[in-house]
C-alpha cells in the first residue's frame, strides 16, 4: 500500500506554481524525509495531503486509495504543523478534553499516560511549558487518534538539540510500537540521515530525487581521482571540487552494482546530508527539476 500517491499534482499561488507536475508514490512503512529548500513546496505538498489544501491540478490520494479529505482519511491521518496550534491559556487537562470532543476518536487515557511519562504537568498552563513539552503535547495529541499516517510539518523548528532529539526518538518508538507511518518536513538534514529511510526532496516547486534512503546511497559515490582525469561516461556527475592535485566528484552512477571502477579512481559511500545538498545545487541550473528513482 502507498501511503500517498500523486499524479501531476499542482497548487498555484496567484500566478505562480507553489507546486507544479509532482508525482510520487512513497510505500507504507517508512519514515519519510520531506526535504528542500523555503518555497520548494513542502508544507504545500503536506497542506493538501492531509486535506487542508485543494490542488489546481493532478491527483492524489493517501493511504491506498483513499480521497484526501474524505472523513475516512481526516480519522487515520494525524497533522502536527510547524507552529502546534495550542491555546496557550489553557491547561494541557482541558487541550486533552477540547482535543477529544472535536475529534471521532480519542483516546485520552493513551495522552494522559503518555504525558505521565513524559513529566509533563497536566494542570499547568500551556503557555508555561517549555518549547519541548508543548512539541512532545502536539505529538501526544496526534498519536492518541491511532492514526495511520502522521505527518509532521517542520515539529522541531524552534527546539533545542535535546529537545529535538528527544521528540524524533518519540517518532520513532511510535513507529515502531503502533506500525505508523510518517512522513516529516524539516531542514535539519544531519538529524533525518539518523532517522529517515526514504526522501523525498524537492526544489522550485517538483521532485527532484525520491526513494529508499539505502538504495539511493548505492545509486550514488564521492570519487577521487587525479585533477584531470576525465570521468566514466557512465556517472552523472552532480558536484566537482579540486582539493590540490585531486579532484573530487559526487555522481550517480549508471552502471550495474559492483561494476569495477577505472583506473586512477578511488570511491567511498555517500552520505543523505551529502546527496541531498549536492542535488539540492544542482536544481538551481535547472528551470524544470527532474525526478531520479532508486534502482530495483
Amino acid at each position: 500500500m502507498n501511503i500517498l500517491e500523486t499524479s501531476d499534482l499542482g497548487r498555484r499561488c496567484g500566478a505562480d506554481w507553489a507546486l507544479r507536475d509532482c508525482t510520487l508514490a512513497v510505500p507504507e512503512g517508512h519514515l519519510v524525509a520531506l526535504v528542500g529548500p523555503n518555497g520548494a513546496g513542502k508544507t504545500t505538498l503536506l497542506n493538501i495531503a492531509v486535506g487542508l489544501t485543494a490542488p489546481t491540478e493532478g491527483a492524489i490520494t493517501v493511504l491506498g486509495d483513499i480521497p484526501v479529505g474524505s472523513p475516512e482519511a481526516l480519522d487515520r491521518i494525524a497533522f502536527v504543523a510547524q507552529d502546534m496550534p495550542l491555546y496557550r491559556n489553557l491547561s494541557v487537562t482541558d487541550m486533552l478534553h477540547l482535543t477529544r470532543n472535536l475529534n471521532h476518536m480519542f483516546d485520552i487515557a493513551y495522552a494522559r499516560d503518555r504525558l505521565d511519562d513524559l513529566a509533563v504537568a497536566q494542570k499547568r498552563k500551556i503557555g508555561k511549558l517549555s518549547g519541548g513539552q508543548r512539541a512532545q503535547l502536539a505529538l501526544t495529541l496526534a498519536l492518541a487518534r491511532h492514526p495511520r499516517l502522521l505527518v509532521l510539518d517542520e515539529p522541531t523548528a524552534s527546539l533545542d538539540p535535546v529537545a529535538r532529539h528527544d521528540f524524533m526518538a518519540t517518532v520513532v518508538t511510535a513507529m515502531t510500537d503502533d506500525g505508523i507511518s510518517v512522513i516529516l518536513s524539516s531542514h535539519v538534514l544531519a538529524e533525518l540521515e539518523r532517522v529517515a529511510d526514504y526522501l523525498v526532496l524537492l526544489t522550485q516547486g517538483a521532485v527532484r530525487l525520491h526513494g529508499v534512503v539505502d538504495d539511493l546511497l548505492r545509486q550514488h559515490l564521492l570519487v577521487t581521482g587525479p585533477a584531470g582525469t576525465p570521468a566514466d561516461p557512465r556517472w552523472h556527475m552532480l558536484e566537482s571540487r579540486e582539493a590540490g592535485a585531486q579532484q573530487i566528484l559526487l555522481v550517480r552512477v549508471d552502471s550495474p552494482p559492483g561494476t569495477p571502477l577505472p583506473v586512477q579512481w578511488e570511491a567511498r559511500p555517500v552520505g543523505v546530508e551529502e546527496l541531498a545538498l549536492a542535488y539540492l545545487r544542482e536544481s538551481t541550473n535547472y528551470t524544470r527539476p527532474v525526478s531520479v528513482e532508486a534502482t530495483p
